[in-house]
């Protein structure tokens, strides 16, 4: 410790850490980046500035601060954690780390946030409503992306310590390492904790967690227009949760374990490198492995694992037509996935071992007519191996009214292929699956209106969505056997939602947004359509991120209003309802010297008692400490 504090008394003072400098681009609003504000589709950026200073410990508190989107964690932290966008189910999302795709094949293709932490964190883009017509498959309520900071000339780094409430410990480190031909990115990070008794009552044990996450990008440009680039991460997480009585099937305080271990990763080479490129080619290849093993105490229960390989060329063409600018894109992929399931609970009943795989052409055309009307226009064609093919369509148009402020709209197709799970079954072997099934379609629309200054911005956006070929439980009373089968009825999702963002001096951004959601479920053609489950009708957010001289200073506070649940531990299992609540997080930091950071962190601080699931404790006020070490530029 002597020897980092004599390092970091010679290193200068850091100024005011600037936004990505990608802040105002989008990855996935596109196959190309594209500038936000002529994306038509609405879409959140939170940039390492923010990350930083809030200095949450899952990435999953920073997601809740964007509009239309809700969450819903299972107890304690480290246990299950879902994201819904404008409605939309939790396997409806796609996610992608670095580039990769993250959803589990493992794990229902859901998007396990629970295992993300924000250390080593960048940037987080997330873009909402169908994008099935760009990415494919669970890009039905939206796309998410995490991506770790960009290898940048000269050397840079950051370790964090901190420790708090409930015993827990977090330790991390990330660097950037690189010049003008290559860079390479770095981070690792280590999270335990004791947690909390998540049934509540006083006599039941903690259920904690400990997570290690591990990850790499390498960039370079070996010569010419070309660059190459190697993408790697691996989590590894285990998890102590409460779940039901085996006799009565009631919820209980066991002593049930879930341990988790994905890693994925990533090669590519883009020829045309230059973003002004008139011709390039991209050639990407992608793998992840995922295993989820379930114990009760130290008896293994069962196991599932999955592997994905994707493979996919893309062709771009940028041309200008008169007054007018054109981007032309053709891409084709190939994905396979495995999944194998494997109980000692039922003596090997539900082992599985199954495969599937797709083919897809996807082509885009996004134009800029002059200076104040674009437009972009995708269709992807999907061929499955498994069930019927998909055909999805995204067409948006954006027109600038008057300087900075413009009228947006979109349509857009989304499209979830069936889980292993819903088409084989899965634990116990009561529970059968249907190979029949048929892919969920959603059609949605929005229509908005932004307005940009220099210091401040402002936009409002209307939306809905339909969801057709739902994929719901059955059960038959005459066998006692459960299955799935696809709803005849036709579920609709609409809202609207407000969100803006000021910088009223130097140092300091201020963000807020509104959302009001009407989620409505219907199972059966023609029949009532039943309010969603965990989805709030009212839900808002303020976030701030604020430095001046040695003070840093960021938090929020998220509002969620009222939302429904089921009771399963009563029969028949009624629909109960969640009170609101509002979450206050703060971080304060003091700069000791110019590399040392000394840092208070305060989580729920009005120490709110709240339900994201029925029947599971959340964790009350935390209070965290420690310190935080900088080092090169």
């Amino acid at each position: 410790m002597s020897l980092i504090l004599l390092l970091a008394l010679q290193v200068p003072p850091a100024s005011v850490p600037p936004a990505d400098a990608n802040s105002e681009i989008l990855v996935t609003a596109s196959r190309t980046p594209i500038e936000q504000g002529e994306s038509a589709v609405s879409s959140t950026v939170i940039d390492e500035r923010r990350i930083e200073a809030i200095g949450a410990l899952q990435a999953v508190d920073l997601l809740r601060l964007s509009p239309g989107l809700s969450v819903s964690a299972s107890g304690a932290r480290g246990a299950q954690a879902q994201v819904r966008i404008r409605g939309a189910e939790a396997n409806h999302s796609l996610i992608f780390i670095d580039g990769i795709q993250f959803n589990d094949p493992a794990g229902g293709n859901e998007p396990r946030f629970e295992l993300l932490n924000a250390d080593g964190l960048g940037r987080i883009e997330i873009v909402r409503g169908p994008q099935s017509a760009l990415w494919g498959s669970e890009a039905l309520g939206g796309v998410i992306a995490l991506d770790s900071p960009l290898p940048a000339a000269g050397t840079r780094g950051a370790a964090t310590l901190e420790y708090g409430s409930h015993d827990s410990l977090r330790a991390s480190a990330s660097g950037t390492f690189g010049s003008e031909k290559a860079g390479l990115s770095l981070s690792g990070g280590h999270i335990r904790s004791d947690g909390i008794d998540v049934l509540g009552g006083g006599t039941g044990d903690r259920d904690g967690f400990d997570n290690t996450s591990l990850s790499a990008k390498g960039v370079g440009r070996p010569g010419g227009d070309i660059e190459v680039g190697l993408v790697g991460r691996y989590i590894d997480h285990r998890s102590r949760f409460d779940g039901t009585d085996p006799v009565t099937f009631l919820r209980a305080d066991t002593g049930d374990v879930s341990k988790t271990r994905t890693g994925a990763l990533r090669a590519y080479v883009r020829i045309g490198a230059d973003p002004a490129a008139r011709w390039a080619v991209t050639l990407d290849a992608q793998y992840l492995t995922s295993a989820n093993r379930n114990f009760n105490s130290a008896a293994p229960l069962n196991r599932t694992s999955g592997d994905r390989t994707r493979f996919s060329a893309q062709v771009e063409h940028r041309l200008d037509l008169g007054g007018s600018r054109h981007v032309l894109v053709a891409a084709a992929e190939r994905e396979d996935e495995d999944f194998k399931a494997r109980d000692q609970q039922f003596f090997g009943g539900t082992n599985q071992d199954r495969s599937r795989g797709r083919n897809a052409l996807v082509g885009e055309w996004r134009a800029r007519w002059g200076g104040r009307f674009s437009t972009d226009i995708a269709v992807r064609h999907d061929d499955y191996n498994r069930f019927a093919d998909e055909t999805t369509l995204r067409a948006t148009a954006a027109f600038e009214l008057a300087r900075g402020l413009s009228l947006t709209g979109s349509y857009g197709e989304g499209v979830a292929q069936p889980t292993f799970f819903d088409l084989y079954g899965f634990f116990p072997g009561s529970f059968v699956g249907n190979p029949a099934l048929t892919a969920e379609t959603s059609r949605g629309w929005e229509t908005g209106l932004r307005w940009k200054g220099a210091a401040a911005s402002a936009s409002v956006t209307g939306f809905e969505s339909r969801l057709r070929n739902e994929i719901v439980g059955t059960f038959d009373s005459a066998t006692f056997l459960s299955s799935t089968a696809n709803a005849t009825g036709t579920s609709r999702r609409r809202g609207f939602e407000i969100e803006g963002e000021m910088s009223p001096t130097v140092g300091l951004r201020l963000s807020a947004n509104y959302t009001y959601l009407d989620a409505g479920d219907q199972q059966v053609g023609g029949g009532l359509r039943v309010r969603e489950i965990r989805r709030p009708r009212h839900s808002a957010n303020i976030a701030f991120d604020w430095e001046s001289g040695a003070l840093r200073l960021g938090g929020y506070v998220a509002y969620v209003g009222e939302r429904s649940d089921v009771d399963f531990d009563l029969f028949p299992a009624p629909t109960v309802t969640l009170d609101d609540y509002a979450l206050v997080s703060l971080r304060i930091g003091y700069r000791l010297t110019g590399a040392i950071e000394a840092f208070g962190r305060v989580e729920n601080g009005f120490d709110a008692d709240y339900r994201d699931v029925v029947g599971y404790n959340t964790p009350g006020r935390a209070v965290y400490a420690g310190l935080r070490f900088r080092f090169g530029d």
